[in-house]
């Protein structure tokens, strides 16, 4: 719930002030009988606070099926608390963009024709349903005889997939989402092909290869393990596979056991590895054949939890590395017939599968496993937004595995590019897209550090205090007020506070507040809003203390704060649509808070989350023109604030540094090249 303070005359809209008072009446009352004791000329502000519990977001009220199986609910049921989720089972998904937003199941009380014929294509018999979908149904087509078409090369047999007409799984000219990414694709290496497509009664209809079992399946079968082996062959031909659907600019999005299937048994392609399902298939290259632009919205989830790479648990974009590190745990998973992260459950249970495996690195996960595992997986962990992965080096790897035959999948090929160009590469994956040795993103052992900031500004009196206690905190602010200085920035670690006083604010008045295991003070906040400050500042202790400071002089004209036990990216979108901007971050031990402002200065704003420091990502948005405006971390995460000013500084130049202690030793030597200290946090950095 949102509770309005006074507002400025000036703002007071009446399509606003209508919505406000439909909204939060007993709160207006309250704040109208104290604007009925103010001059005319008073200027003041509307200033709202949401508490955790007065407003909630349900991903799962959004796109929901009124029936679903009982496998699908728990699915669904897994995504993160206060996440946005786009969740799959092995034959649900959703489409990405341009497509519909989520699956469901498709209605049985639609029935199929007992026979088809769509385009050009012969008459299919529709038999035996082999497969039930996310948007359809799938089921086995017979071709009928006939005189005309006896020498027809087309096959006798095909997967005949059925989707209704009214399925989300449509884009918004009525067809679905897969048509597209199949006719892209073409004759691609490794994918069954689309033969016919077109509409018949409520259905749209593909007519596709008929494959045979899956890589579950199969695994199923063999007692839920495989040997090395088996799954070396899978790999390289699996790399092979995703190598062509990357050539032809797309990437999979949902690689796991259930998507990869074997040929028809009792044919030659019986060995023979296909990758199947294009629902979530994105573009990786924009029309021009240039790489799309790197972007992170942290309530974006798509794919499976138990396969999806960690950006796409962040909600980054999709690229070439999320279908490689999702062929990793897919290979680890047949290995050894389970990964560390299963098992969790609850509504935050994407959260946890994500920060287990930002936690493991490849030694971990591959410490029953021979070195080509740990070394693929070591690889495809650290790979960049936009690197060309090493598919034929990657490939090399396994071939010392597979040299015996016979071999479980036929490989030859991918054998034969590994033996060709993979040998020549295998320097290279120690060699990162920068040229420099490869980093290892994930260690395995998670630590905290302090964050600072600093921007260039022409030379200031700026003065820090750190270890300080909440007895101490007045000596040190009333010394600096009556220095004329103000405070700009504070954080906290091992409930002692930091504080960074310049003269640089532009401030005129600030007041402060230490709240004991209350975080934040909402009715003293409230108060001084009443009063005309805006908070400027604000930290969190592990005690869930919290220290807030307000100010005058701001040039905000409405403000509003959420708290909240998950990161409340979809109320930060919904007050980016209204104009606000986030200007002071916190958090208190797993809980953040978030104020906006209108009136803030900024064109346009982003925010980097992670489970460790966000240094890929914060390089790009630095190119982008981004500069950070709000940093905080928790125990296990480390959001950034990045914004673009409408009015950009005279030097652009910002530096960051992670440091085991407040880096007290580091700013002198800042500030004698005019950097000064505009954020401070502390928090996860490592993983």
């Amino acid at each position: 719930m949102e509770q309005p303070g006074p507002r400025r005359p000036r703002l007071a809209a009446k399509a606003a002030a209508a919505k406000i008072a439909a909204d939060f009446e007993c709160a207006n009352n309250r704040t109208n009988a104290k604007r009925s004791n103010r001059s005319s000329d008073e200027q003041v502000s509307e200033n709202s606070v949401e508490d955790i519990g007065d407003e909630t977001f349900d991903p799962r009220a959004k796109n929901v099926p009124r029936t679903e199986s009982p496998r699908c609910k728990k699915r669904r049921a897994a995504q993160p608390a206060g996440m946005k989720v786009k969740v799959t089972t092995p034959r649900a998904k959703p489409a990405p963009a341009g497509a519909p937003a989520a699956a469901e199941e498709e209605d049985d009380s639609f029935p199929v024709p007992p026979k088809v014929q769509v385009g050009n294509s012969p008459v299919y018999l529709v038999d035996r349903r082999l497969g039930k979908g996310g948007f359809g149904q799938v089921f086995l087509g017979k071709r009928i005889p006939s005189k005309r078409l006896v020498n027809d090369p087309k096959p006798a047999q095909v997967a005949l997939k059925f989707e209704h007409k009214s399925s989300k799984g449509c884009c918004a000219n009525g067809n679905p989402y897969e048509w597209t990414v199949y006719s892209a694709l073409g004759d691609t290496y490794g994918v069954p092909r689309m033969h016919f497509k077109g509409t018949e009664g409520d259905f749209n209809i593909m007519v596709m290869d008929l494959l045979g079992p899956s890589l579950w399946d199969l695994w199923s079968k063999e007692g839920q393990k495989l040997t090395e082996k088996y799954v070396a062959c899978i790999a390289m031909e699996a790399l092979q596979i995703l190598e062509a659907l990357h050539a032809k600019g797309w990437v999979h999005g949902d690689v796991k056991p259930e998507n990869f299937l074997l040929g028809p048994p009792g044919t030659p392609q019986a060995d023979k590895l296909y990758l199947v399902d294009l629902g979530l298939a994105m573009k990786y290259k924009d029309t021009r054949g240039a790489h799309v632009k790197y972007d992170q919205k942290p309530d974006d989830f798509r794919g499976t939890i138990r396969y999806a790479s960690v950006h796409a648990h962040l909600g980054r974009t999709a690229s070439r590395r999320d279908d490689l590190e999702s062929l990793a745990y897919t290979l680890l998973f047949l290995l050894d017939g389970r990964l560390p992260w299963q098992g969790f459950q609850g509504d935050n249970k994407g959260f946890q599968v994500c920060r287990k495996k930002m936690g493991c690195s490849a030694e971990v996960l591959c410490k029953e496993r021979t070195e080509p595992f740990r070394k693929f997986t070591e690889v495809v962990m650290s790979l960049k937004f936009d690197e060309d992965p090493k598919y034929a080096a990657c490939i090399a790897l396994f071939e010392p595995l597979v040299l015996t035959i016979p071999r479980p999948i036929a490989c030859d090929s991918a054998i034969k590019v590994g033996q060709k160009r993979g040998r020549q590469e295998m320097a290279e994956l120690d060699v990162g897209a920068d040229g420099q040795p490869r980093k290892r993103l994930r260690s395995g052992y998670p630590g905290c550090q302090w964050i600072s900031v600093y921007n260039k500004h022409k030379p200031m009196k700026q003065r820090y205090h750190y270890n300080v206690g909440a007895t101490r905190m007045e000596v040190h602010v009333k010394k600096g007020l009556s220095d004329g200085l103000f405070i700009s920035a504070v954080g906290c670690a091992a409930d002692l506070w930091a504080l960074i006083m310049d003269a640089g604010t532009g401030f005129t008045a600030q007041i402060y507040k230490v709240s004991h295991n209350l975080f934040l003070p909402k009715e003293w906040i409230v108060e001084q809003w009443d009063a005309g400050f805006y908070i400027t500042a604000v930290a969190g202790s592990t005690s869930h203390s919290a220290l807030v400071v307000m100010s005058q002089g701001t040039k905000y004209t409405q403000q509003s704060y959420k708290v909240s036990d998950v990161f409340p990216f979809e109320w930060i979108k919904k007050k980016w649509r209204e104009n606000f901007h986030i200007t002071c971050i916190a958090t208190a031990g797993s809980q953040w808070a978030v104020v906006m402002s209108r009136a803030a200065g900024y064109m346009a704003q982003c925010v980097e989350l992670d489970f460790l420091y966000p240094s890929e990502g914060v390089h790009r948005r630095w190119d982008e023109g981004f500069r950070i405006t709000g940093c905080a971390a928790t125990p296990d995460q480390t959001a950034l604030v990045l914004s673009k000013p409408r009015k950009a500084p005279a030097d652009e130049t910002q530096e960051t540094l992670r440091t085991t202690t407040f880096p007290s030793q580091h700013v002198k030597d800042k500030w004698a090249k005019d950097l000064y200290l505009s954020g401070i946090a502390f928090g996860r950095t490592v993983s």
